[in-house]
């Protein structure tokens, strides 16, 4: 049986995701603050969490991160507002997917159905730490390589390596910041233009191949993501 932890202080939102849980055959389990919503995590060990920002004792950010330092367990943030700096701030802090109210049970459980699927669809590293595969994509970093359909692709050492920094984490959205920070450092004073200036050209030379099993997306107004589609 898999679980799936609710943790909305509105009884009448937990009822409503309950049910639908119910149907995707996911046992729910219910907290109504953000202590409450750790100590249910640390008890059942849900398969995925859905989350509400606004909780009394510790919110739903505080919560998330206490989270992902355990567990790569999906976290779904549930927010009653939509603003940008909200969504980046909860990808960054480990989320996986975030949903504004109102919304639709449905939608919810679409995207509840969406991450499950991504973690079925472990990335696989093979031989070493160096060594990524991906279906069709193979990165060495230690050789700076990489290969889609066993074709090499032309690539500079920095475009490797965001490459690898993508695909090692597939369906995890990057902001801007991540990446500058991750690939150019601290002390890089460029801006995040250069971002996206460089993602530009590394889709353009990994498009000349075709590659229907991922693709890079842009999450506009966010970032980046390694994105393996779902073909089901």
């Amino acid at each position: 049986m898999q679980y799936i932890l609710i943790a909305d202080d509105n009884p009448d939102i937990t009822d409503v995701l309950s049910e639908y849980a119910k149907r995707e055959e996911l046992e729910p389990v219910i907290a109504s603050d953000g202590l409450e919503a750790i100590q249910m995590f640390n008890k059942y060990n849900p398969a995925v969490v859905l989350l509400d920002v606004m909780m009394p004792k510790e919110d739903g950010y505080e919560v998330c991160r206490k989270i992902r330092a355990k567990s790569d367990i999906p976290v779904i943030l549930i927010t009653a507002r939509g603003e940008d700096f909200e969504k980046v701030m909860g990808l960054d802090i480990g989320a996986d997917d975030y949903i504004v109210k109102p919304f639709s049970p449905n939608e919810v459980m679409a995207r509840v159905r969406a991450v499950l699927r991504r973690m079925s669809k472990k990335t696989e590293v093979v031989n070493n730490e160096h060594m990524l595969t991906v279906g069709d994509l193979v990165i060495n970093l230690e050789e700076y390589t990489l290969f889609i359909n066993n074709k090499r692709m032309q690539l500079t050492k920095k475009e490797i390596e965001t490459m690898w920094t993508l695909a090692s984490n597939p369906n995890k959205v990057f902001t801007r910041d991540n990446l500058l920070d991750s690939l150019w450092g601290y002390d890089y004073y460029g801006d995040t233009r250069t971002v996206d200036s460089h993602i530009k050209r590394l889709r353009a030379k990994l498009d000349s191949v075709d590659h229907p099993g991922w693709s890079l997306k842009t999450i506009w107004g966010v970032g980046y993501k390694f994105d393996i589609e779902d073909n089901e």
